[in-house]
């Protein structure tokens, strides 16, 4: 899979990863409106382009607020987030080339106010999207919001279970989009303590939707 060029898909409006983009976005501009005043910190797993939290910060009032960390593997994909983000005037949005499953890239900033995995889920196997969920209770603070996606058009329908896995681990269900859409995504509120993050640990490997559908 050509992870660059799957983005591309980003520029025609009526593209199933651009109405999931609207959907993400909607759910970070409501995480930014209801934080406490003050400075924000932000994470995103397996960030593209990032093309969800820099859009959103660009344009909302309290975007120079968040200090952000998105970390991504495909180093096009980091070229072009990071000249989003400088064309956007964000130098607290920084961009890490890296593998977004070793927590030693998220340490600084967790736990954050606002954690993205979108984009992950549907692309590692079902153990490991319960291992990353268990995992967000240190990347995410005590009342900070977790945007999270998920198809439902791999079988089984998971989306149930996310939402399972995140209630028994403390994550109140703020909105999860209707089940008529195939791309699912989801806002959870993190209720609990958060635990200290592991260090040189790997939280998932990545696989792929496209080798998934094929077992």
């Amino acid at each position: 899979m050509d992870w660059h060029e799957w983005h591309d898909a980003y520029d025609s409006p009526d593209s199933y990863l651009s109405r999931r983009l609207a959907l993400i976005q909607e759910r970070l501009r409501v995480a930014l409106d209801t934080a406490p005043p003050g400075p924000l910190t932000a994470i995103s797993l397996c960030a593209g382009q990032g093309r969800d939290l820099i859009g959103v910060l660009t344009e909302h009032p309290r975007g120079p607020e968040v200090r952000a960390r998105l970390v991504e593997l495909d180093e096009r994909n980091v070229t072009y987030a990071k000249q989003a983000a400088r064309a956007a005037d964000l130098p607290n949005v920084e961009v890490v080339a890296g593998d977004a499953s070793l927590t030693d890239h998220y340490a600084e900033l967790a736990p954050a106010d606002l954690v993205l995995a979108c984009g992950l889920l549907g692309n590692i196997s079902d153990a490991d999207v319960e291992r990353v969920l268990d995992h967000c209770t240190a990347l995410c603070r005590t009342g900070g919001t977790l945007v999270w996606t998920r198809s439902r058009d791999i079988a089984p329908d998971l989306v149930p279970q996310v939402c399972a896995w995140l209630e028994e681990r403390g994550f109140e269900r703020l909105w999860v989009s209707d089940p008529s859409i195939p791309q699912s995504v989801g806002a959870h509120r993190f209720t609990g303590e958060p635990r200290k993050l592991p260090t040189g640990t790997r939280m998932f490997d990545f696989i792929g939707y496209d080798v998934l559908r094929q077992t």
